[in-house]
Protein backbone atom coordinates (compact mmCIF):
# COMPACT_ATOMS: atom_id res chain seq x y z
CA UNK A 1 0.00 0.00 0.00
CA UNK A 2 1.81 3.23 -1.17
CA UNK A 3 0.11 5.57 1.94
CA UNK A 4 0.55 8.86 -0.24
CA UNK A 5 -1.10 7.49 -3.31
CA UNK A 6 -4.17 6.64 -1.38
CA UNK A 7 -7.22 9.18 -1.51
CA UNK A 8 -8.11 11.59 1.29
CA UNK A 9 -10.97 9.56 1.53
CA UNK A 10 -9.57 6.24 1.43
CA UNK A 11 -7.20 6.91 4.40
CA UNK A 12 -9.79 8.30 6.42
CA UNK A 13 -11.74 5.20 6.08
CA UNK A 14 -8.82 2.66 6.77
CA UNK A 15 -7.76 4.96 9.89
CA UNK A 16 -11.21 4.72 11.27
CA UNK A 17 -11.31 0.38 10.47
CA UNK A 18 -7.54 0.87 12.24
CA UNK A 19 -5.78 -0.19 9.31
CA UNK A 20 -3.79 2.67 9.37
CA UNK A 21 -2.94 4.98 12.07
CA UNK A 22 -1.86 8.58 11.94
CA UNK A 23 1.73 8.06 12.89
CA UNK A 24 1.88 5.69 9.42
CA UNK A 25 0.46 8.49 7.44
CA UNK A 26 2.54 11.21 8.64
CA UNK A 27 5.42 9.23 8.27
CA UNK A 28 4.78 8.30 4.30
CA UNK A 29 4.10 12.02 4.02
CA UNK A 30 7.15 13.20 5.76
CA UNK A 31 8.93 10.53 4.02
CA UNK A 32 7.88 12.05 0.50
CA UNK A 33 8.15 15.82 1.70
CA UNK A 34 11.91 15.14 2.62
CA UNK A 35 12.84 13.67 -1.11
CA UNK A 36 10.77 16.16 -3.14
CA UNK A 37 10.31 19.39 -1.27
CA UNK A 38 14.06 20.41 -1.98
CA UNK A 39 13.17 20.61 -5.71
CA UNK A 40 9.73 21.48 -5.86
CA UNK A 41 9.95 23.47 -2.86
CA UNK A 42 5.83 23.51 -2.32
CA UNK A 43 5.95 23.64 1.63
CA UNK A 44 7.71 26.76 2.49
CA UNK A 45 7.44 26.19 5.92
CA UNK A 46 6.86 22.62 7.47
CA UNK A 47 5.25 23.02 11.11
CA UNK A 48 7.42 21.99 14.12
CA UNK A 49 4.97 19.65 15.85
CA UNK A 50 3.97 17.65 12.87
CA UNK A 51 4.96 14.00 15.05
CA UNK A 52 2.98 15.77 18.14
CA UNK A 53 -0.29 16.19 16.25
CA UNK A 54 -0.08 12.47 14.84
CA UNK A 55 0.48 11.74 18.31
CA UNK A 56 -2.45 12.93 19.40
CA UNK A 57 -4.82 12.16 16.71
CA UNK A 58 -3.24 8.36 16.99
CA UNK A 59 -4.42 8.06 21.10
CA UNK A 60 -7.77 9.87 19.81
CA UNK A 61 -8.02 6.87 17.17
CA UNK A 62 -7.02 4.40 20.18
CA UNK A 63 -9.97 5.43 22.54
CA UNK A 64 -12.14 4.73 19.73
CA UNK A 65 -12.70 8.15 18.85
CA UNK A 66 -12.44 9.40 14.98
CA UNK A 67 -12.95 12.73 13.51
CA UNK A 68 -13.82 13.55 9.97
CA UNK A 69 -10.32 14.45 8.65
CA UNK A 70 -8.33 12.47 11.48
CA UNK A 71 -4.48 12.10 10.27
CA UNK A 72 -4.73 14.01 7.70
CA UNK A 73 -1.86 16.02 6.69
CA UNK A 74 -2.78 19.71 5.23
CA UNK A 75 -0.90 22.35 3.76
CA UNK A 76 -2.28 25.73 4.91
CA UNK A 77 -1.61 28.88 1.91
CA UNK A 78 1.07 30.90 3.19
CA UNK A 79 -1.45 34.18 3.05
CA UNK A 80 -3.79 32.14 6.17
CA UNK A 81 -2.54 32.69 9.70
CA UNK A 82 -1.43 29.86 11.93
CA UNK A 83 -0.66 30.05 15.27
CA UNK A 84 3.15 29.53 16.33
CA UNK A 85 3.66 29.22 12.54
CA UNK A 86 5.13 31.45 10.13
CA UNK A 87 2.80 33.48 7.87
CA UNK A 88 4.97 35.14 5.41
CA UNK A 89 2.31 36.41 2.67
CA UNK A 90 5.28 35.69 0.39
CA UNK A 91 6.13 38.97 1.15
CA UNK A 92 9.92 40.11 2.62
CA UNK A 93 7.74 42.57 4.57
CA UNK A 94 6.55 39.83 6.92
CA UNK A 95 9.23 37.33 6.36
CA UNK A 96 9.25 37.35 10.48
CA UNK A 97 5.84 36.96 10.88
CA UNK A 98 4.33 34.76 13.50
CA UNK A 99 0.88 34.98 13.88
CA UNK A 100 -0.88 34.58 17.78
CA UNK A 101 -4.04 32.74 16.53
CA UNK A 102 -4.97 30.60 13.74
CA UNK A 103 -7.63 31.52 10.74
CA UNK A 104 -10.84 30.29 11.37
CA UNK A 105 -10.46 27.36 8.66
CA UNK A 106 -7.24 26.28 10.47
CA UNK A 107 -9.38 26.22 13.55
CA UNK A 108 -11.76 24.31 11.81
CA UNK A 109 -9.57 21.76 10.20
CA UNK A 110 -7.76 20.85 13.59
CA UNK A 111 -10.94 20.44 15.55
CA UNK A 112 -12.00 18.04 12.93
CA UNK A 113 -8.71 15.38 13.00
CA UNK A 114 -6.58 17.22 10.81
CA UNK A 115 -2.70 17.40 11.35
CA UNK A 116 -1.33 21.00 10.24
CA UNK A 117 1.60 19.61 8.21
CA UNK A 118 2.89 23.28 7.57
CA UNK A 119 2.64 26.62 4.72
CA UNK A 120 2.55 26.38 1.12
CA UNK A 121 4.04 28.72 -0.88
CA UNK A 122 2.65 31.75 -2.51
CA UNK A 123 3.20 34.48 -4.86
CA UNK A 124 3.53 37.91 -2.82
CA UNK A 125 -0.30 38.21 -1.18
CA UNK A 126 -1.70 35.72 -3.81
CA UNK A 127 -1.31 37.67 -6.66
CA UNK A 128 -0.15 36.05 -10.06
CA UNK A 129 -1.08 33.09 -11.88
CA UNK A 130 2.75 31.55 -11.50
CA UNK A 131 4.47 30.99 -7.85
CA UNK A 132 7.16 32.81 -6.54
CA UNK A 133 8.56 35.06 -4.40
CA UNK A 134 11.27 37.13 -2.76
CA UNK A 135 11.33 35.54 0.37
CA UNK A 136 10.89 31.54 -0.62
CA UNK A 137 11.16 31.42 -4.49
CA UNK A 138 9.41 29.26 -7.06
CA UNK A 139 7.30 26.52 -6.14
CA UNK A 140 7.71 23.98 -9.17
CA UNK A 141 5.56 21.76 -11.19
CA UNK A 142 5.60 17.60 -9.99
CA UNK A 143 4.38 16.48 -13.94
CA UNK A 144 7.83 18.31 -15.15
CA UNK A 145 10.04 20.50 -12.91
CA UNK A 146 11.07 23.19 -15.44
CA UNK A 147 7.16 24.31 -15.50
CA UNK A 148 4.68 26.38 -13.43
CA UNK A 149 2.86 24.90 -10.77
CA UNK A 150 0.47 27.90 -11.60
CA UNK A 151 -0.80 30.04 -8.86
CA UNK A 152 -1.67 31.74 -6.61
CA UNK A 153 -2.47 28.24 -4.45
CA UNK A 154 0.50 26.81 -6.75
CA UNK A 155 2.83 25.38 -3.05
CA UNK A 156 -0.37 23.43 -2.09
CA UNK A 157 -1.34 22.05 -5.74
CA UNK A 158 2.27 20.61 -6.16
CA UNK A 159 2.33 19.39 -3.02
CA UNK A 160 -0.82 17.32 -3.69
CA UNK A 161 0.17 15.89 -6.94
CA UNK A 162 3.58 14.66 -5.14
CA UNK A 163 2.06 13.13 -2.31
CA UNK A 164 3.68 15.56 0.45
CA UNK A 165 -0.11 16.46 1.83
CA UNK A 166 -3.52 14.59 1.68
CA UNK A 167 -5.26 18.17 1.65
CA UNK A 168 -4.61 21.49 0.55
CA UNK A 169 -6.22 25.02 1.93
CA UNK A 170 -6.15 27.95 -0.16
CA UNK A 171 -7.65 31.07 -1.91
CA UNK A 172 -9.49 32.56 -5.07
CA UNK A 173 -9.58 35.70 -6.20
CA UNK A 174 -9.32 35.07 -9.92
CA UNK A 175 -9.07 31.44 -10.36
CA UNK A 176 -5.96 30.86 -7.40
CA UNK A 177 -7.76 27.15 -6.60
CA UNK A 178 -8.48 26.65 -10.02
CA UNK A 179 -5.38 27.95 -12.39
CA UNK A 180 -3.16 25.35 -10.44
CA UNK A 181 -5.16 22.67 -9.86
CA UNK A 182 -5.26 22.57 -14.04
CA UNK A 183 -1.42 22.51 -13.85
CA UNK A 184 -0.67 19.50 -11.35
CA UNK A 185 -3.48 17.24 -12.06
CA UNK A 186 -5.67 17.76 -8.90
CA UNK A 187 -9.03 19.36 -8.01
CA UNK A 188 -9.84 22.45 -7.09
CA UNK A 189 -12.97 24.20 -5.75
CA UNK A 190 -13.86 27.87 -6.11
CA UNK A 191 -16.90 27.76 -3.66
CA UNK A 192 -19.71 29.97 -2.98
CA UNK A 193 -18.61 33.15 -1.14
CA UNK A 194 -19.05 32.46 2.45
CA UNK A 195 -19.51 28.88 2.43
CA UNK A 196 -15.99 28.88 4.43
CA UNK A 197 -16.01 31.73 5.96
CA UNK A 198 -12.59 34.11 5.94
CA UNK A 199 -11.63 35.05 9.22
CA UNK A 200 -9.07 37.41 9.77
CA UNK A 201 -9.74 39.40 7.17
CA UNK A 202 -8.84 43.18 5.94
CA UNK A 203 -11.98 42.97 3.94
CA UNK A 204 -14.58 41.89 6.22
CA UNK A 205 -17.78 41.67 3.09
CA UNK A 206 -15.23 40.22 0.20
CA UNK A 207 -17.47 38.16 -1.60
CA UNK A 208 -14.87 38.35 -4.53
CA UNK A 209 -11.98 36.61 -3.17
CA UNK A 210 -12.94 32.92 -1.14
CA UNK A 211 -11.57 30.27 1.03
CA UNK A 212 -11.23 26.88 -0.12
CA UNK A 213 -10.02 23.08 -0.59
CA UNK A 214 -8.26 21.22 -2.75
CA UNK A 215 -7.30 17.56 -3.29
CA UNK A 216 -6.53 14.49 -5.70
CA UNK A 217 -10.23 13.50 -5.83
CA UNK A 218 -14.13 15.59 -5.61
CA UNK A 219 -14.65 12.92 -2.65
CA UNK A 220 -11.72 14.43 -1.14
CA UNK A 221 -13.17 17.63 -0.86
CA UNK A 222 -16.56 16.59 0.06
CA UNK A 223 -15.21 15.47 3.23
CA UNK A 224 -13.43 18.65 3.73
CA UNK A 225 -16.40 21.18 3.16
CA UNK A 226 -18.56 18.79 5.25
CA UNK A 227 -15.93 19.16 8.30
CA UNK A 228 -15.48 22.63 7.93
CA UNK A 229 -18.09 24.17 5.81
CA UNK A 230 -20.85 26.82 7.20
CA UNK A 231 -21.70 30.00 8.97
CA UNK A 232 -19.45 32.08 12.03
CA UNK A 233 -20.52 34.70 13.45
CA UNK A 234 -17.01 35.94 13.35
CA UNK A 235 -17.65 36.93 9.28
CA UNK A 236 -20.74 38.46 7.81
CA UNK A 237 -20.26 36.27 4.57
CA UNK A 238 -22.35 33.60 5.10
CA UNK A 239 -24.03 30.43 3.83
CA UNK A 240 -25.94 27.97 5.87
CA UNK A 241 -25.23 24.47 5.01
CA UNK A 242 -27.65 23.33 7.41
CA UNK A 243 -29.38 19.65 6.17
CA UNK A 244 -26.53 19.67 3.41
CA UNK A 245 -24.72 16.45 2.60
CA UNK A 246 -21.74 17.35 0.91
CA UNK A 247 -19.83 13.35 0.47
CA UNK A 248 -22.92 12.07 0.36
CA UNK A 249 -24.15 13.60 -2.89
CA UNK A 250 -21.04 13.20 -4.35
CA UNK A 251 -21.45 9.27 -3.61
CA UNK A 252 -24.94 9.10 -4.74
CA UNK A 253 -23.71 10.72 -8.83
CA UNK A 254 -25.34 12.81 -10.63
CA UNK A 255 -28.90 12.40 -12.08
CA UNK A 256 -29.75 10.87 -14.93
CA UNK A 257 -30.71 13.53 -18.06
CA UNK A 258 -28.31 15.88 -16.52
CA UNK A 259 -27.72 18.79 -19.02
CA UNK A 260 -24.15 19.79 -19.61
CA UNK A 261 -23.19 22.62 -22.51
CA UNK A 262 -19.80 23.01 -23.69
CA UNK A 263 -18.26 26.21 -24.88
CA UNK A 264 -14.56 26.17 -25.32
CA UNK A 265 -13.73 29.82 -25.03
CA UNK A 266 -16.03 32.05 -22.82
CA UNK A 267 -13.17 34.58 -22.72
CA UNK A 268 -12.30 34.97 -26.23
CA UNK A 269 -8.52 34.84 -25.49
CA UNK A 270 -8.34 31.39 -28.04
CA UNK A 271 -7.35 28.58 -26.55
CA UNK A 272 -3.92 26.23 -27.46
CA UNK A 273 -5.40 23.52 -29.82
CA UNK A 274 -4.39 20.21 -27.60
CA UNK A 275 -6.07 21.60 -24.29
CA UNK A 276 -9.23 22.42 -26.08
CA UNK A 277 -9.18 18.69 -27.87
CA UNK A 278 -8.99 17.51 -24.98
CA UNK A 279 -11.50 19.09 -23.09
CA UNK A 280 -13.68 18.45 -25.53
CA UNK A 281 -13.04 14.87 -25.78
CA UNK A 282 -13.37 14.30 -21.80
CA UNK A 283 -16.66 16.72 -21.99
CA UNK A 284 -18.57 14.31 -24.90
CA UNK A 285 -17.70 11.16 -23.18
CA UNK A 286 -20.24 12.05 -21.14
CA UNK A 287 -22.79 10.78 -23.66
CA UNK A 288 -22.03 7.33 -22.78
CA UNK A 289 -22.88 7.69 -19.22
CA UNK A 290 -26.37 9.32 -20.05
CA UNK A 291 -25.37 12.90 -19.77
CA UNK A 292 -27.06 15.36 -22.32
CA UNK A 293 -24.11 17.64 -24.09
CA UNK A 294 -24.39 20.23 -26.32
CA UNK A 295 -21.84 22.87 -27.42
CA UNK A 296 -22.90 26.34 -26.89
CA UNK A 297 -21.57 29.68 -27.70
CA UNK A 298 -21.24 31.21 -23.90
CA UNK A 299 -19.13 34.68 -24.15
CA UNK A 300 -18.24 36.44 -21.38
CA UNK A 301 -15.61 38.51 -22.45
CA UNK A 302 -17.30 41.76 -21.88
CA UNK A 303 -17.07 41.82 -18.16
CA UNK A 304 -13.28 41.77 -18.62
CA UNK A 305 -12.77 45.58 -17.42
CA UNK A 306 -15.27 45.15 -14.73
CA UNK A 307 -13.07 42.03 -13.13
CA UNK A 308 -10.00 44.68 -13.32
CA UNK A 309 -11.46 47.24 -11.67
CA UNK A 310 -13.00 45.20 -8.86
CA UNK A 311 -9.46 43.67 -8.80
CA UNK A 312 -8.23 46.90 -8.27
CA UNK A 313 -10.40 47.97 -5.47
CA UNK A 314 -9.79 44.51 -3.57
CA UNK A 315 -6.06 44.75 -3.80
CA UNK A 316 -6.81 48.97 -2.60
CA UNK A 317 -8.32 47.27 0.56
CA UNK A 318 -6.13 44.32 1.05
CA UNK A 319 -3.10 46.80 1.56
CA UNK A 320 -4.99 49.93 2.83
CA UNK A 321 -2.59 49.47 5.51
CA UNK A 322 0.62 49.42 3.44
CA UNK A 323 -0.56 51.55 1.01
CA UNK A 324 2.56 54.16 1.63
CA UNK A 325 5.05 51.21 1.67
CA UNK A 326 4.08 49.84 -1.54
CA UNK A 327 7.33 50.67 -3.05
CA UNK A 328 8.57 47.67 -0.93
CA UNK A 329 6.63 45.44 -2.92
CA UNK A 330 7.43 43.38 -6.05
CA UNK A 331 6.34 44.51 -9.56
CA UNK A 332 2.47 41.92 -9.53
CA UNK A 333 1.73 43.35 -6.29
CA UNK A 334 2.86 46.68 -6.85
CA UNK A 335 1.20 47.31 -10.89
CA UNK A 336 -2.06 46.22 -8.85
CA UNK A 337 -2.08 48.57 -6.34
CA UNK A 338 -1.04 51.13 -8.91
CA UNK A 339 -3.88 50.28 -10.82
CA UNK A 340 -6.39 50.35 -8.24
CA UNK A 341 -5.49 53.78 -7.68
CA UNK A 342 -6.42 55.22 -10.87
CA UNK A 343 -9.55 53.56 -11.02
CA UNK A 344 -12.62 56.03 -10.37
CA UNK A 345 -16.06 56.00 -9.16
CA UNK A 346 -17.50 55.80 -12.62
CA UNK A 347 -15.49 53.08 -13.39
CA UNK A 348 -16.70 51.11 -10.22
CA UNK A 349 -20.26 51.72 -11.47
CA UNK A 350 -19.63 50.15 -14.79
CA UNK A 351 -17.66 47.14 -13.13
CA UNK A 352 -20.97 46.53 -10.60
CA UNK A 353 -22.97 46.81 -13.82
CA UNK A 354 -21.34 44.30 -15.78
CA UNK A 355 -20.62 41.80 -12.98
CA UNK A 356 -24.90 41.89 -12.74
CA UNK A 357 -25.07 41.07 -16.25
CA UNK A 358 -22.74 37.76 -15.45
CA UNK A 359 -25.33 37.12 -13.08
CA UNK A 360 -28.37 37.67 -15.14
CA UNK A 361 -26.28 35.80 -17.96
CA UNK A 362 -26.33 32.40 -15.88
CA UNK A 363 -29.64 32.86 -14.86
CA UNK A 364 -30.89 32.43 -18.22
CA UNK A 365 -28.18 29.53 -18.66
CA UNK A 366 -29.65 27.76 -16.07
CA UNK A 367 -32.91 27.44 -16.89
CA UNK A 368 -32.27 25.17 -19.88
CA UNK A 369 -29.25 23.63 -18.25
CA UNK A 370 -27.48 21.85 -15.24
CA UNK A 371 -23.68 22.66 -15.62
CA UNK A 372 -21.44 24.86 -18.15
CA UNK A 373 -18.11 23.55 -18.86
CA UNK A 374 -14.83 25.02 -20.33
CA UNK A 375 -11.70 24.98 -20.51
CA UNK A 376 -9.54 25.99 -17.27
CA UNK A 377 -6.70 27.17 -19.18
CA UNK A 378 -6.07 28.32 -22.62
CA UNK A 379 -2.37 26.75 -22.58
CA UNK A 380 -0.74 23.84 -20.80
CA UNK A 381 1.95 24.53 -17.78
CA UNK A 382 4.55 27.12 -19.00
CA UNK A 383 8.58 27.35 -18.41
CA UNK A 384 8.43 28.50 -14.36
CA UNK A 385 10.89 31.05 -15.30
CA UNK A 386 8.30 33.23 -16.99
CA UNK A 387 5.69 35.29 -15.32
CA UNK A 388 3.09 34.26 -17.66
CA UNK A 389 2.42 33.00 -20.77
CA UNK A 390 3.68 35.25 -24.10
CA UNK A 391 1.47 34.23 -26.25
CA UNK A 392 -1.87 31.97 -26.39
CA UNK A 393 -2.78 29.76 -29.77
CA UNK A 394 -0.50 32.49 -31.85
CA UNK A 395 -2.16 35.84 -29.86
CA UNK A 396 0.14 38.02 -27.77
CA UNK A 397 -0.81 38.12 -24.14
CA UNK A 398 -0.77 42.19 -22.97
CA UNK A 399 -0.60 42.14 -19.34
CA UNK A 400 0.24 39.42 -16.57
CA UNK A 401 -3.33 38.65 -16.14
CA UNK A 402 -5.01 38.48 -19.48
CA UNK A 403 -4.10 34.69 -19.55
CA UNK A 404 -6.77 33.74 -17.02
CA UNK A 405 -9.65 35.24 -17.87
CA UNK A 406 -11.34 32.19 -18.22
CA UNK A 407 -11.26 31.74 -14.70
CA UNK A 408 -11.68 35.20 -13.35
CA UNK A 409 -14.58 36.15 -15.37
CA UNK A 410 -16.15 33.32 -13.54
CA UNK A 411 -15.34 34.36 -10.32
CA UNK A 412 -17.69 37.54 -11.09
CA UNK A 413 -20.56 35.63 -10.63
CA UNK A 414 -20.49 34.16 -6.75
CA UNK A 415 -21.15 30.51 -8.57
CA UNK A 416 -19.35 27.30 -7.28
CA UNK A 417 -16.82 26.55 -10.35
CA UNK A 418 -14.39 23.52 -10.02
CA UNK A 419 -11.56 22.33 -11.52
CA UNK A 420 -11.06 18.86 -12.63
CA UNK A 421 -7.81 16.93 -14.45
CA UNK A 422 -9.45 15.66 -18.10
CA UNK A 423 -6.30 14.60 -19.99
CA UNK A 424 -3.00 14.65 -20.74
CA UNK A 425 -0.93 16.51 -23.01
CA UNK A 426 1.39 14.58 -25.65
CA UNK A 427 4.01 16.00 -23.03
CA UNK A 428 2.23 14.41 -20.19
CA UNK A 429 1.34 17.14 -18.44
CA UNK A 430 -2.29 17.79 -17.12
CA UNK A 431 -5.14 19.71 -18.12
CA UNK A 432 -8.06 20.91 -16.19
CA UNK A 433 -12.14 21.09 -16.74
CA UNK A 434 -14.35 24.12 -15.22
CA UNK A 435 -17.31 23.04 -14.00
CA UNK A 436 -19.65 26.03 -13.19
CA UNK A 437 -22.87 24.72 -11.26
CA UNK A 438 -25.88 26.31 -10.08
CA UNK A 439 -25.87 28.85 -7.43
CA UNK A 440 -24.84 27.43 -3.93
CA UNK A 441 -24.64 23.67 -5.76
CA UNK A 442 -21.20 22.59 -4.64
CA UNK A 443 -22.01 19.41 -3.47
CA UNK A 444 -23.24 18.80 -7.41
CA UNK A 445 -20.36 20.28 -9.17
CA UNK A 446 -18.26 17.27 -7.09
CA UNK A 447 -20.77 14.90 -8.26
CA UNK A 448 -20.07 15.85 -11.87
CA UNK A 449 -16.28 16.70 -11.08
CA UNK A 450 -16.17 12.75 -9.63
CA UNK A 451 -17.94 11.41 -12.85
CA UNK A 452 -15.63 13.03 -14.98
CA UNK A 453 -12.34 11.58 -12.83
CA UNK A 454 -13.88 7.86 -13.79
CA UNK A 455 -13.85 8.21 -17.43
CA UNK A 456 -11.18 10.50 -17.71
CA UNK A 457 -8.28 9.52 -15.48
CA UNK A 458 -4.34 10.89 -15.66
CA UNK A 459 -3.63 9.24 -12.00
CA UNK A 460 -0.92 11.22 -10.04
CA UNK A 461 3.19 12.21 -11.49
CA UNK A 462 5.70 9.48 -11.69
CA UNK A 463 8.29 11.81 -10.15
CA UNK A 464 11.15 10.12 -12.25
CA UNK A 465 14.34 12.06 -11.96
CA UNK A 466 13.09 14.64 -9.84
Amino acid sequence: MEITKLSAYETVKLIRQKELSPMEVIQAYMDVYTKYNPKINAVCSLSDDVLQQAEKWEQEAKNGNFYPLHGLPVGIKDITPTANLRTTYGSKLYKDNIPQEDALVVQRLRENGAIIFGKTNTPEFATGGNTFNEVFGTTFNPWNTELSAGGSTGGGAAALASGMIAIAEGTDLGGSLRIPASFCGIVGLRPTPGLIPTYPSEYLWDDMQVTGPMARTAEDIAIVLDAIAGESSLSPMRQPTHGREFLETVLRGIPAGTRVAYCPDIADIGVEEEVEKLCREAVFALKDKGVHVEEISFDLSFARKAFLHLRGEWMLIQQYQNLERRNEFGSNLAGNIEAGLKISAKDLAMAHHDRAKTWYKFNDFFQKYDYLLTPCMAVPPFPASQNYPLTIAGKEMKTYIDWVAPTFLLSLTSLPVGCVPCGLTEQKLPVGLQIVGKPTGEEHVLALAKLIQETSPIGLPSLEGI
